[in-house]
């Protein structure tokens, strides 16, 4: 049996006639639960990557090496293919070839390559500025090529930014990302539409998969009404990890006024959910770890579990 690779398992969620769903997140085990939560691929944002990994915006702060360094261990935490944010390519077209091995040697599946100047800035922040559409036409003419050069599945997107950025406007948006899809690109990303009339309006206009944001639509599309707009990919870049954030913050607040009392309500109020407390370690693996060292370690080394004591035995059900 001829084993798919993570591109080549993203690309067919991507061209099936159904909607890919995917949702966002910052690290591997944000990923690890979207995972579990039987979600078919998984998408590493920028914006969350800057912000868990440097504390910084995103504004072009993050290296290639640390994104791809993030990327990896999110590939490798999961099953799923992974599709990651690579901004602008970190370079010119000639930088985007060298972007375009880094991710597909970290078992990332695809990544999209935005059209906006360096440093770049959130696709939904104002003072915007793309680059010449000719430049950028060049860059993913260089991801294309790359790409073929190690893994021909690999997903290569496209991005426009130009709805919203400086003298931009919907016509330019799918100016550009026909220009893109005609130099190669798999998928046209239709960053910041205002309305779900500009998405049936883009996806009219450039043949082939589109994705697009949705944080400006309110209320948001179903993922049926999207699928029936023609839409391939819904995905939601940084949802879980303000879940996260917004649960973290206010505990930490609760905890700075009422110190052990909240920490004790707070495990009153999680026992028994899948991620808290010593059921975290189960989600990550740690029975796999222990029946690893039943496999392949001598029995003297098997025994400590006996021999000492804990608050958690990998592999006990009790």
């Amino acid at each position: 049996m001829t084993l798919l690779s993570r591109g080549e398992q993203l690309r067919a969620l991507i061209e099936r006639p159904e909607i890919l769903v995917m949702p966002g997140c910052a690290n591997a085990l944000q990923a690890v639960m979207i995972e579990k939560a039987g979600f078919e691929a998984a998408y590493m944002s920028g914006a969350a990557t800057a912000a868990n990994l440097i504390g910084m915006p995103d504004a072009g702060f993050t290296s290639l090496t640390e994104v791809v360094m993030n990327a990896r261990y999110i590939a490798g935490a999961i099953n799923l293919p992974l599709l990651a944010d690579s901004d602008t390519g970190y370079g010119n077209a000639v930088n985007v070839r060298r972007t375009v091995h880094e991710f597909i040697r970290a078992g990332v599946g695809g990544i999209h390559i935005e059209d906006q100047v360096f440093p770049k800035r959130c696709g939904f922040v104002s003072g915007k500025e793309v680059v010449p559409i000719g430049e950028a036409v060049g860059k993913y003419r260089a991801a294309v090529a790359a790409r073929d050069e190690l893994d021909p599945g690999f997903v290569i997107i496209a991005r426009t930014d130009a709805r919203t950025a400086v003298g931009g406007g919907l016509e330019e948006a799918i100016t550009r990302a026909k220009a893109y899809r005609a130099a190669g690109a798999d998928v046209a990303y239709f960053e910041a539409p205002q309305s779900v009339d500009e998405i049936k309006a883009f996806v009219a206009e450039v043949k082939g998969p589109v994705m697009a944001t949705l944080v400006a639509l309110d209320p948001a599309p179903t993922w049926e009404e999207l699928e029936s707009l023609g839409v391939s990919v819904a995905f939601y870049p940084a949802h879980g990890m303000m879940a996260g954030n917004v649960a973290n913050w206010d505990f930490l607040q609760d905890f700075r006024k009422r110190g052990p009392q909240a920490e004790a309500e707070l495990k009153a109020r999680t026992k028994g959910h899948p991620v808290a407390g010593f059921a975290l370690f189960d989600l990550v693996g740690f029975p796999k770890v222990r029946e690893m060292e039943e496999r392949y370690l001598p029995v003297e080394h098997r025994e400590k579990y006996e021999r000492s004591t804990g608050m958690y035995t990998p592999g006990r059900t009790s």
